[in-house]
């Protein structure tokens, strides 16, 4: 059996209190809903609080110490276009080829956009892999194969298998306590809306940090409290919770209170701990460094990613998203959506400075063995360019009912980008027809692209199972294997 061969949390345990398909519809006492037990949290951890996924994390007797390595995954949900950046195609028709010229790279004979001088200045810093391939034309399913390894092509409304995210998580827990503070995983704005921890619960989702970090006002709430107001709210909590003790017995088969008297310990160690509030403390940083990765939401997002996995997070995800997209606040751009070609334009510079200066930091801080990083979204877009009317009007957006060009969803054929963990770097893997449109050599697929950050973390995909909510043992990855050029 591998190491990493475990049960569910869901099989054979009793199931905890908060979320998940065996938590009661409904319980009140003394004037309480159980909706406000779930309040008694210390701290935003979606759906659940610190104490119950501390709980869940501990529920292993096996020991050890957590693998070094880590990831950080940049997600550009809706799909970019890869003809517009790392593919370009500059001798087909102008039905296929935007209006960007090419630049030459670092990488000797490797060409990228016009809209990547950074990145291209950098290219021996990292690989691109411009034979990624999968098999759902839709966000849902094509998430769900890209995060998850789900074959299905059908768009469903919430995920039947764990994502690498939370596997990663949930096995590594098993390895034993840790001594950093720090959540083994944080999402920075992440990815969730077609991901997420399926069979294994809410106990291993991450930690999730919203909000603009460039903002002036920017905090995450909680974390690092020592003293003053505070202090005195997370104390009340504290109290409030234990009022609730006369519950007990009602709530025995849902609550351990021993167990969590513990845990809630745990979790104010965690809230107060100074090298938590140091790791999102983007002001920690120099002026230089901050204004290297661009004073604006995405590039303060990737500094905070490379600050968490210093401090010894395992796994970060992060998205590149919201008003810096344009209009539709993402990389989905079809006609209706944006005017592609100025809707990449528009966002070029942002995206182009941030992934460059984390690129770079990985290298230059010692964080090139651990730290894996690869940049990628769901599919690419289409080759051939079409052209609708506008829906509205905004960034990126003619007027409604302006005809303009868009790129619509494709999977046959896209590229993503990869750096740090230990691979060679300053390389081309695969390549696309004259058109862009498929994968002439070395086809990589979604369960190739898991297998690969599975082998950098420590796990054996193809050789462990996790059982389902029905006790079967399922494999985390069925039908990949790590992309050779991809593993050191």
């Amino acid at each position: 059996m591998s190491r990493h061969q475990h049960r569910s949390p869901a099989s054979g345990q009793a199931p905890h209190l908060c979320g998940g398909p065996f938590a009661p519809q409904g319980l009140s006492a003394g004037g309480f809903h159980r909706r406000e037990l779930l309040r008694l949290g210390l701290a935003g951890l979606g759906s659940l609080s610190l104490p119950a996924m501390l709980r869940a994390r501990a529920e292993s007797s096996s020991v050890g110490k957590s693998s070094p390595t880590a990831v950080i995954m940049v997600w550009l949900p809706g799909g970019c276009s890869h003809l517009d950046t790392y593919d370009p195609k500059p001798d087909i028709s102008s039905e296929y080829r935007g209006p960007f010229q090419t630049i030459s790279t670092k990488t000797p004979g490797v060409q990228f956009s016009e809209l990547l001088p950074r990145q291209a200045a950098i290219s021996d810093k990292f690989t691109v892999l411009r034979s990624m391939q999968q098999t759902a034309g839709g966000h849902p399913a094509g998430s769900m194969q890209m995060l998850s390894g789900d074959p299905d092509t059908r768009d469903k409304p919430k995920p039947k298998f764990p994502d690498w995210m939370t596997v990663a998580n949930y096995l590594r827990s098993k390895d034993g306590p840790r001594d950093n503070p720090l959540p083994r995983y944080v999402g920075v704005n992440p990815p969730l809306e077609y991901n997420g921890p399926a069979y294994l619960g809410d106990a291993y989702q991450p930690f999730v940090v919203s909000g603009d970090p460039n903002q002036p006002t920017f905090t995450v709430p909680h974390i690092g409290t020592a003293s003053g107001r505070d202090g005195a709210r997370l104390d009340r909590r504290v109290a409030l919770r234990r009022q609730f003790d006369s519950l007990e017995r009602a709530l025995e088969k849902q609550v351990d209170f021993q167990a969590l008297d513990q845990f809630e310990s745990q979790a104010m160690t965690l809230l107060t701990n100074a090298h938590t509030k140091e790791a999102f403390d983007l002001s920690r940083e120099d002026e230089a460094t901050r204004d290297r990765y661009g004073r604006n939401a995405w590039g303060q997002q990737l500094l905070m990613c490379r600050r968490l996995v210093e401090a010894g997070v395992d796994i970060v995800t992060t998205q590149l998203a919201g008003p810096l997209c344009g209009r539709v606040g993402n990389w989905d751009d079809h006609a209706v959506n944006h005017n592609v070609f100025e809707a990449l334009r528009y966002r070029s510079n942002a995206y182009d400075q941030s992934v460059t200066a984390l690129i770079e930091d990985i290298y230059a801080r010692g964080l090139d063995k651990r730290v894996l990083v690869v940049v990628t979204g769901e599919f690419g877009r289409t080759p051939r360019i079409e052209y609708s009317p506008s829906t509205g009007e905004g960034a990126a957006s003619a007027p409604a009912g302006t005809k303009q060009p868009g790129r619509d969803h494709w999977p046959r054929a896209y590229s993503n980008i990869w750096a740090g963990g230990g691979i060679q770097t300053g390389r081309v893997i695969g390549s696309t027809d004259r058109k862009g449109e498929d994968v002439t050599e070395r086809r990589c697929t979604a369960g190739d692209f898991l297998a690969t950050i599975y082998h950098h973390l420590g796990i054996d995909a193809p050789q462990v199972t996790i059982d389902d909510l029905n006790g079967r043992p399922t494999p985390v990855v069925d039908h990949g294997k790590p992309i050779a050029e991809l593993i050191s």
